[in-house]
C-alpha cells in the first residue's frame, strides 16, 4: 500500500525497527544517561510507577512514525529506481549530520547540560535515523 509513492509498510517498520533500537541504545547506556542527568536508580524506578510513565514511550514510537514518513518522502524525491538500501542510509546520514546534530549541539550548548547527555542523545538519533533510512530503502518507498 502507497500514497504518493510513499510504502506506509516501510515508513510503519522503519519506525518500529528503529523505537526498538533506540529502547536496546538506552538501556545499554541507563546508568551513564541517569548519572549525566543527576538521577538515581531509585529516583527513575519512582517516577516509572507514577501514572502515565508509559507516554514517553507512545510518544517517542509517534515521533519516529513522523520522521519516517518525513524521511521516505525525501527519499521519494530522489526520483524513481534511486531509493535504495546505500541511499536510504546515506540521505539519513546527511539528514542527521544537517538538521539533527546542529540543533543539538546548539539547544546544549544554551541549556548547559552534561555533555554526556549530548553525546548519547545525538547517537542515539544518527542510529534510529540511519536505521529508518536502511529500512524504508530496503523495503522501497
Amino acid at each position: 500500500m502507497a500514497f504518493a509513492g510513499i510504502s506506509y509498510i516501510a515508513v510503519i517498520a522503519a519506525a518500529v525497527v528503529a523505537w526498538l533500537v533506540s529502547a536496546g541504545w538506552y538501556m545499554s547506556l541507563g546508568r551513564v544517561y541517569q548519572t549525566a542527568l543527576g538521577k538515581t536508580p531509585e529516583q527513575c524506578k519512582a517516577e516509572m510507577q507514577k501514572p502515565g510513565a508509559f507516554l514517553p514511550f507512545v510518544y517517542a514510537l509517534i515521533g519516529n512514525l513522523v520522521i519516517a514518513w518525513m524521511l521516505a518522502g525525501v527519499l521519494g524525491h530522489l526520483g524513481p529506481g534511486a531509493v535504495t538500501f546505500k541511499n536510504g542510509v546515506i540521505t539519513a546520514a546527511f539528514i542527521w549530520f544537517g538538521f539533527i546534530l546542529t540543533t543539538m549541539v546548539v539547544n546544549f550548548v544554551f541549556s548547559g547540560r552534561d555533555k554526556r547527555l549530548l553525546a548519547i542523545d545525538l547517537g542515539n538519533w544518527l542510529l534510529v535515523l540511519v536505521v529508518m533510512g536502511a529500512v524504508i530503502g530496503w523495503i522501497g518507498v
